[in-house]
């Protein structure tokens, strides 16, 4: 593989990446906000209208790993475009579709395209930059990233504010096919492996995530049979899997790759930091409704500043990864994480707007410069052939970490009440200590992460 994609051409690669990532979570967020809409229009129950949520979220959650391992196995073009075509399709199915059934699968379909675009997002970037310039790039993909979740509330509301509920999956056509047109004559080719696939492990796998996010958030609604059953399914599922990939050359799961000291240790450092993110982003708009007396509006407001302050804060991170060891940016990073939770947490009802939004910022800037270097070293510290799993890896951390902090404040509200809300911030903010000591460990690893296998 050469070293990056010649200019202008690579300019006009990442443009289509970002195109079609920022769609992907958008379709994530936007269906959030319209979902009471979705629902009422359609017929459905609150209770089964959250199906059309976590049909999306599990159609992606069960094809990362698979979807990663096929693109390393077949070049990641050959998976990022069909997977393209195939969200496109899927939010014309979700467009038209009139009763919750055909929604649903329509957003399984939707998600099985988003699954493609996601996993193939880091292995590309790598494919289009020179390494020496790769930091700054992966902090610019994560500012792009930053911007559409912080804008996805906002592009919800404004749409259905002049239109109805199926132009929010309507828009994603034109923007599908523009990144579509310039994928097709920009994007790097790659040959990949070969090999045939392994369906088994992909059937272990999709089974052993699946199972382990819907258990824990059952577990946390306080469906304690149905959630350790699905729980005790993950763990079986997974074990089995681990079994079976231990000892082959390129497994599905890639444990070879966590065999990489600095691969494993971001890899933790990304899901116990994803787990912290999560239980603040959840726990704060209850804090500031239920007990600081914040409207929905003023709420969605002060939210929005921790992805615009990731944002702001990453392409400066990226560009210092390209010189300064992740584990030492990170460390520094999550230090200041941690202490803007802790701030977080002191709130009382009497604080200002003000008070919280410096709070945030901290957080977020916080937030951002763990990010790029962290999301840098995982995607390098992988040989070449293996950048498709290793993003795929990447994904699934983020999932997971971010499932994590989720099922902790159900489980925190369910368990203790609405008033827990300073507790779970505390708790947030020793999650990012915790974060915060694994990236420092990183320093302790001889091999730097852009000399292994690269």
């Amino acid at each position: 593989m050469t070293d990056g994609l010649p200019i202008p051409r690579r300019y006009f690669a990442i443009v289509a990446i970002w195109l079609a990532i920022t769609m992907t979570v958008l379709d994530g967020t936007i269906t959030n906000v319209a979902l009471p809409t979705i629902g009422r229009e359609i017929g459905a129950t609150a209770g089964a209208s959250i199906w059309v949520i976590n049909a999306y979220q599990l159609a992606i959650t069960s094809l990362l790993l698979p979807l990663a391992a096929l693109g390393d196995r077949i070049g990641y073009h050959r998976v990022y475009l069909p997977g393209l075509v195939v969200f496109v399709l899927g939010s014309v199915a979700c467009a038209f579709s009139r009763n919750l059934s055909l929604l649903i699968a329509a957003r399984v379909l939707q998600g099985i395209g988003g699954a493609a675009v996601v996993s193939m997002n880091a292995a590309m970037v790598r494919a289009i930059f020179p390494e020496s310039i790769l930091g700054r790039w992966i902090g610019y993909n994560a500012l792009v990233l930053s911007m559409a979740a912080a804008a996805g509330p906002s592009i919800a509301g404004l749409i259905l504010s002049v239109t109805t509920w199926p132009w929010l999956f309507l828009v994603n056509v034109p923007v599908g096919i523009v990144s579509l047109l310039i994928s097709r004559r920009a994007l790097p080719r790659s040959v990949g492996y070969g090999g045939k696939p392994n369906y088994l492990s992909a059937a272990l796998s999709a089974m052993a995530l699946s199972m382990l996010i819907f258990g824990a958030e059952t577990l946390a609604r306080g469906e304690l049979r149905q959630g350790w059953l699905m729980l005790l399914v993950a763990v079986i599922a997974g074990a089995l899997l681990i079994r079976r990939d231990w000892t082959r050359p390129r497994p599905l799961l890639p444990v070879d790759l966590l065999r990489i000291p600095i691969f494993s240790l971001s890899i933790a450092t990304s899901v116990t930091t994803f787990a912290a993110q999560m239980l603040t982003l959840v726990t704060l708009p209850f804090l500031f409704q239920t007990s600081m007396g914040r409207s929905v509006t003023q709420t969605g407001l002060l939210m929005t500043l921790w992805p615009l302050t990731v944002g702001l804060t990453a392409p400066l991170a990226g560009r210092l990864a390209d010189r300064y060891p992740a584990g030492l940016l990170g460390g520094i990073g999550l230090g200041v994480l941690a202490a803007g939770l802790l701030l977080l947490s002191m709130l009382t009802p009497e604080s200002s707007n003000a008070d919280i939004f410096w709070r945030i910022a901290v957080c977020g800037a916080g937030f951002g410069f763990f990010q790029s270097p962290n999301n840098r070293t995982i995607v390098t510290a992988a040989p070449a052939a293996r950048s498709g799993a290793a993003g795929g890896m990447l994904a699934t951390a983020r999932l997971l970490g971010q499932t994590t902090g989720a099922v902790a404040v159900a489980a925190g509200f369910h368990w203790m009440g609405m008033s827990s809300s300073p507790f779970l911030l505390r708790a947030a903010a020793v999650a990012a200590m915790i974060a915060a000591t694994i990236s420092m460990l990183r320093l302790r690893v001889r091999t730097e992460p852009d000399t292994i296998g690269v």
